[in-house]
């Protein structure tokens, strides 16, 4: 009956990404995906320096530009539905998923400060891989650890430097002229859609997993007061209204955003999410113990589960933080492709590129060849995955990768393997840690632009040692906010019905090689001697340290610099 009521009806769901944003556009009565744009960001990630600017940032800053977020819709949406073939006036509802936290100042009407004053760092957003504020983490965990409050526990224990509050307690304590401008700082989830409705929302998953939203309360001005007492009043700045359920209406377009896209003014707008969490409706696994490894950059993992537990070193648990009705728990992992691209940039040499390219093969493809071609452990190698530092389980982004058993023998591909490989043992860990905490792994579907390398879906089924079901899309992203938007345009009545119908995923893609699993099962015992090893930070965090004083008189200067424009 529903795929009856809606035919002919369509929904756009645009994912922003770390380096660009993409829009697909989706029919409503089976989730068939009849076109797609991409737009990459002008700005990309902001790391070295302010967009126009000479002022440089420090170590472990990653910022993003707004601007860039808007190109998409005013370029993407439209270029995707041309793409479609499809009658605007057919598109019943829009919705959004960003990375996060990816998180902003602005004004009361949602006017980022970095419009008023771009040449003051902390007035542009952080990107989700902002790092800086690792010590302003610390020091939230440590007084919520010594005060015995209780939400500690649904965030395994530890907040990350990449939520809301550390990224804030940054801003406060090194800039408190933007802090204090700032009437609201919000997630870039929420942002959009105020952008595309004209409504301030808050959506549950970003205020569950980065706001530390629970039980329908923030943490208490006593807590906040005990960390500094100008942050009391903090989350303020957080919200206006209740927190929106997933697969909510936020509003309804504005004339403004519709001109902006194309799209009928007044078609539905879908409660924001994050990237990861929507994901699982695209693959449709929204059920209980159906665990969704999105794999890009980074590595987020989700899972419904009808059971609360405290699961050590996990993102957190969110009541109605995937699917309403349903606990949502999150991990992940801080760099999976970045790792394997960082490799790639600075660690092979030209005698491998150029036989890459004398194959009509990518550096990555090529390697990939090499490495493939090689039994398990044959390099002699074991390593970390902590080059950009530790989501979970160890929550501290100021730990570094690790590489040991390297000899005058050993080659680029020999390194790559041992990266992929290191990144399998730390979601095997994740998946470990849960299962011990009572929370049971069923499936383990895969999505993400890295579910393409063959290679490496193969060795995390031997590492994990259990199949792995592959997401039926390329966009999954994009796909679960479509599927979000048809929700809240009401073409179904709730994400597991729509995710039923428009969702798709390859149940058991890959299959463990008994031989290969039982191989891995030593490498990852090294994984976890070395994992334990150097777990406390005590070298790794020493190292940073040294490197961080040798770069402060490089960037001091140009700070003062651009705190005195900004005044």
């Amino acid at each position: 009956m529903e795929q009856f009521v809606n035919a002919n009806k369509y929904v756009v769901g645009v994912d922003f990404g770390t380096l660009s944003g993409r829009a697909v556009v989706v029919r409503v009565s089976d989730g068939a995906e009849l076109g797609s744009a991409v737009h990459e960001y002008a700005h990309g990630v902001i790391e070295t320096a302010l967009p126009g600017t000479d002022v440089r940032l420090g170590p472990d800053w990653a910022l993003q530009s707004p601007q860039d977020w808007l190109d998409v819709l005013r370029v993407a949406v439209p270029e995707a539905i041309a793409a479609a073939g499809i009658p605007p006036e057919q598109v019943i509802g829009i919705g959004t998923d960003f990375t996060a936290c990816t998180v902003l100042p602005t004004t009361a009407d949602g006017t980022p400060l970095c419009v008023e004053t771009p040449a003051l760092p902390h007035a542009w957003p952080k990107l989700w891989k902002h790092h800086a504020a690792q010590s302003h983490a610390d020091r939230i965990n440590a007084v919520a650890a010594a005060r015995g409050e209780p939400w500690l526990r649904r965030y395994g224990g530890k907040i990350s430097s990449e939520w809301e509050f550390a990224k804030a307690l940054q801003v406060l304590e090194e800039d408190p002229g933007v802090y204090a401008r700032a009437e609201r700082w919000i997630e870039a989830a929420d942002w959009i859609v105020w952008q595309l409705a004209g409504v301030e929302t808050r959506n549950v998953c970003t205020a569950g997993y980065k706001g530390i939203f629970q039980d329908g309360t923030y943490p208490s001005a006593d807590y906040l007061d005990a960390l500094n007492p100008d942050f009391a009043s903090f989350p303020d700045k957080l919200a206006t209204a209740p927190v929106a359920p997933l697969g909510g209406l936020a509003g309804r377009l504005t004339e403004r955003a519709a001109a902006w896209t194309g799209l009928p003014e007044g078609i539905a707008v879908a409660v924001g999410n994050v990237d990861a969490h929507v994901t699982a409706a695209a693959a449709d696994a929204v059920r209980p113990g159906q665990m969704v490894a999105i794999m890009g950059t980074s590595t987020c993992h989700v899972m419904p589960s009808d059971q609360l537990a405290e699961v050590p070193g996990m993102c957190g648990v969110v009541r109605d933080g995937i699917v309403p009705g349903l606990w949502g728990y999150e991990a992940g992992q801080s760099g999976v492709g970045d790792i394997f691209a960082w490799f790639v940039d600075n660690g092979v040499p030209a005698s491998h590129t150029s036989q890459a390219a004398a194959s009509g093969l990518s550096t990555h493809e090529y390697l990939t060849e090499l490495a493939a071609a090689q039994a398990v452990g044959e390099h002699g190698l074991v390593a970390l995955d902590w080059h950009n530092g530790n989501r979970s389980i160890l929550v501290d982004h100021h730990l570094s990768g690790v590489i040991v058993g390297q000899t005058l023998a050993t080659r680029p591909e020999d390194v790559y393997r041992a990266l992929i490989e290191a990144t399998a043992f730390g979601a095997r860990l994740i998946v470990e840690t849960f299962e011990r905490s009572g929370v049971p792994v069923e499936e383990f579907v895969v999505a993400g632009g890295l579910m393409r390398n063959r290679f490496l879906m193969q060795v995390y089924a031997d590492v994990l040692r259990r199949p792995l079901s592959l997401i039926g899309s390329e966009q999954g992203p994009a796909l679960g906010s479509a599927i979000h938007a048809a929700v809240a345009a009401g073409a179904y009545e709730n994400i597991g019905r729509a995710a039923a119908a428009m969702g798709k995923r390859t149940v058991a893609a890959y299959v463990p090689d008994e031989k290969h699993a039982a191989a891995y099962d030593l490498l990852y015992a090294e994984y976890r001697k070395l994992h334990d090893l150097f777990a406390d930070g005590a070298l790794l965090h020493t190292l940073r340290h040294i490197r961080d004083q040798a770069i402060a008189p490089q960037t001091e200067a140009t700070d003062t610099a651009g705190k005195e424009a900004g005044a």
